[in-house]
Formats: C-alpha cells, structure tokens, sequence
C-alpha cells in the first residue's frame, strides 16, 4: 500500500477551511492510502507564540482530527516535535538545499512582510522541514491545496538533489489536489484564517454560524433585494457548491439570477447545510475534549509507529551520507 503524508500546524480552532481544503478529503484516503497524519508543532514556533496555548491548541487539533472522522485504526496520528527525525533529516536536507531556492518561495515572501520584526531562520526554513516531513515517510503522494503546490515543486528538487548527490533512497512525491482548499474567507477577499477573523469554526453553534453568514460578503453588485446577481462571482456560492445539495445550488443560482431569492435567502441554505454537516463534528469535539487520556493514548501510539518508518529511513539516510563511521563499530 502507498503511504501518504500531510499535516496540520495547530495555530488555533480549525475552521471549514481547513476541513474543505484537508480533513475532508483525507477521509477519502484512508482506506487506500497507508496513511500518517502529522500535528506539525515546530512549524507552529516559526512566529510569536504562548507556550501554554501551544498544547491546548496541540490537544484541539487532534480532537478536530478525530471527530471529523480520521480513524487511528486505519492511519497515524502523530505529532511532530516528539519525532526527532524530523528536525535531523531536516538539518541535513539544508546542506544541499541552495539559499536562492528558499527565498523565492511565494509563502516566505509574505511572511517576511507580515512579521518583518520577527523575521527567523525557521521561517526561511520552513519549506525545508516541510520537506522533511513528507520524506521522512518516504510518503508516494500527499494531499495539497493549489496553494501549497509550490512548496510540494521544492520538496521534489530537494528529493532530486539528494538521490543524485548520494544515492537513490526517496520517492519524488505526486501530489493529490485537495478541493476547497482556496475558499475564500467570509469577508470575499482573503483565504479563509483564523487570523483574519473571516472564519466558520468547526465546533461553532447553529446560531453562531448564522449571525457569522448573515453579515458574509455576496455578490458587491446586489445591494437591494430585487437586484439581479451573478452566483460566479458571489463567494458564498463557492461555499453552496461544498456544502448544498445539487437542488439547492441549482435553486439557489437560478433565484440569484433572478433575484427571485434575496441574499439573506440563500445564506439561510447555506447555513442549515454547514450547522448541519458540522453538528456530528461538534458532538464529537465535544467528547473528545472530555476525554484526555484517549487523545494522549491516540497520539502515543502514533508517536511510536512513526518513529519505526522513521527511524528506519534514517538508517538508509546515515548510510548515503556516510556517517556509519566503521571504526566505531
């Protein structure tokens, strides 16, 4: 069975972005993919953080894992800081990694605006521990939004100057597109992120979605009720297409063409479906955050299957290298 690798930085709450855009797809995956699902916690450092919401937040993301339907049965959940291969292969990964190659990466340069008072080496680095991640687990593919795509073009030139500097051990990753992963956020001009408030939280009530939709962006050329839209460019609409029913979508393109239904009709639609679809989620999160000791038994055995793939690639890596230094055998 070919493996995949993917993770998530546990910056805070998920949204629907990141169930869209990852969990929901990976769900897919499960059964015919061996597949490791990484809590990336060092990627989580590279800007200013609180030490304890760092665990607390550790703690929310595997719960999210879980109560969207990731099954530990089926895959690893794991996460990274516990694996010290992560930063081991990463460190030896930066000595054939050309300088000039990290600093045209679209991500850092937004990056270096966004914390140019905190600007770091992990943040330069980041693509590189990314990269880390993936081939430590010699993964055949993983699971990205259109928007990771450059960063997945690295990992495979860095998996090409290493095979070819000191010998065949890693895959060249294939990447598996991830639909949903470049909605828009609620204020229509931003990805959807916690840190532009612009968010459907995963664990939010009925009610709090709909106060959130009922203020969302539509369409800027339907100011009055009778005005005739365009679905194409209204950002909830892409939202419609993920979570409506093909009825609904239909019904709701057709009214807004129309202007047979006004905005607040179809954001009404709208957020039935996704209280609807999110409400297992939310049960589940709710459970899981009063249960401790199965998160901290998941991520355990996690941590420990990941460390065998590790640690055996590794060895291969010691090896090509040239560190298994004969004399001290």
């Amino acid at each position: 069975m070919k493996r995949i690798f993917s993770g998530i930085k546990p910056s805070g709450r998920l949204h629907i972005g990141n169930y869209l855009g990852a969990i929901k797809n990976w769900l897919t995956l499960q059964d015919e993919y061996q597949c490791v699902w990484g809590i990336v916690d060092y990627h989580a450092i590279t800007v200013p953080y609180d030490l304890i919401e760092l665990e607390e937040r550790v703690i929310d993301c595997a719960a999210s894992y879980i109560a969207a339907g990731l099954d530990p049965e089926k895959s690893i959940l794991m996460l990274q800081s516990q694996v010290k291969e992560h930063t081991e292969l990463t460190w030896i990964l930066n000595t054939i990694t050309p300088i000039p190659w990290l600093e045209r990466v679209p991500t850092f340069k937004d990056k270096a605006k966004q914390f140019s008072a905190s600007l770091n080496m992990g943040l330069l680095d980041y693509p590189v521990l990314m990269a880390a991640d993936i081939i430590l687990y010699k993964a055949d593919a993983v699971p990205v939004g259109e928007d990771q795509l450059p960063h997945l073009e690295l990992t495979r030139k860095i998996v090409r100057r290493f095979n070819s500097t000191f010998g065949q051990i890693f895959p060249e990753p294939k990447s598996i597109i991830s639909s949903g992963a470049l909605i828009k956020g609620l204020d229509g001009k931003s990805k959807m992120g916690k840190s532009l408030e612009n968010c459907i939280y995963l664990d939010e009530t009925p009610e709090e979605i709909w106060k959130k939709l009922s203020t969302a962006v539509t369409d800027p050329q339907r100011i009055r009720r009778n005005d005739i839209g365009n679905p194409e460019v209204c950002n909830l609409f892409s939202l419609h297409k993920l979570f409506s029913t093909k009825d609904q979508i239909n019904y709701v393109n057709n009214g807004c063409k129309t202007a047979d239904i006004g905005c607040l009709d179809c954001k009404r639609i709208l957020s039935d479906n996704i209280s609807n679809e999110l409400a297992p989620i939310r049960e589940n999160l709710i459970k899981l955050k009063n249960n401790n000791d199965y998160l901290r038994d998941v991520l355990n055995e996690g941590i420990k299957k990941s460390k065998e793939i590790a640690r055996q690639t590794m060895y291969e890596v010691y090896d090509k290298i040239g560190v298994t230094y004969k004399f001290l055998k």
